[in-house]
């Protein structure tokens, strides 16, 4: 995630870089099949949007091999300098400060990859016309984002719906939009790709799995300020320092699987 516009809900705090982390972590599988579905290949120069921490360069450092290029771009210095250290060993990657609604480079690009940035764009198609001018011809582009409403426990737990309701009223009193991912495809059609195919993937947890509880708390956490800001909850609503524990208590109780909201992915070519 990248902090692109004034309504970017998120931060760049230690306790969100921490946060960040464990989401990549939690989303490194599905991002790799999808990146590989896509057609992302070794010796390919490819332009990351919104690099955030470096997570995705990373994997796509793996993908082109030596022989390849990997650019990051993001406009927090805080997340590029850790991205810097974090990819001192895989020289085909650079990084540079830059807007995603602007920044273009003087080489094109056989691919340009976005993970979880249109989410945080009410401009999303603009920046996808702007990008696919970096696309050489036939070159691919390739979108990954959330779909949160398709999150939940299984059988329903209340904590987790309520929850799950405050990140998404959250989310959108910011300006941000939380299902977009049900929405990639139509974007990149109509931002001018060709042959746009999509799928996302999603994981189920264990009810004693504490990544659930982790993730689902940890961005209630983030979001703590906007949600008592718009009015969503109070802080004494929330308890957020006992949220986690709450949550991964009923979900054991319930025996129920926890669904992280689906990593969707679509991707499409530019004309020859």
């Amino acid at each position: 995630m990248t902090q692109t516009t004034p309504n970017y809900a998120l931060g760049a705090s230690d306790s969100e870089i921490a946060r960040l982390d464990g989401q990549a972590a939690s989303i490194e599988a599905p991002t790799r099949l999808l990146l590989r579905a896509a057609g992302i290949e070794p010796g390919m120069r490819v332009l990351d949007l919104g690099t955030g921490l470096g997570h995705v360069a990373r994997l796509l450092a793996e993908l082109v091999g030596p022989a390849g290029q990997v650019v990051g771009i993001d406009t927090s210095p805080t997340l590029l300098d850790v991205a810097r250290r974090r990819t001192q060993h895989h020289p085909q990657v650079t990084f540079a400060a830059g807007d995603v609604q602007s920044w273009r480079d003087a080489a094109p690009f056989d691919a340009v990859v976005g993970r979880l940035i249109l989410f945080h764009l009410p401009d999303a198609l603009n920046v996808l016309r702007h990008q696919l001018g970096a696309l050489r011809p036939g070159g691919v582009m390739l979108m990954l984002d959330f779909d949160l409403g398709s999150s939940r426990a299984e059988p329903a737990v209340p904590l987790v719906s309520q929850a799950l309701g405050w990140v998404m009223a959250a989310f959108r009193s910011a300006g941000a939009n939380p299902v977009v991912g049900t929405r990639l495809a139509l974007l990149l059609a109509e931002a001018g790709l060709t042959d746009v195919q999509t799928f996302g993937i999603q994981g189920y947890l264990a009810p004693d799995d504490p990544r659930g509880p982790a993730l689902l708390s940890g961005v209630v956490r983030s979001m703590a300020a906007q949600i008592a800001h718009a009015g969503i909850a109070t802080p004494e609503q929330i308890e957020i320092e006992t949220l986690s524990q709450r949550i991964a208590a009923a979900a054991q109780v319930a025996g129920c699987a926890v669904l992280p909201p689906a990593l969707a992915g679509a991707w499409g070519r530019r004309s020859l």
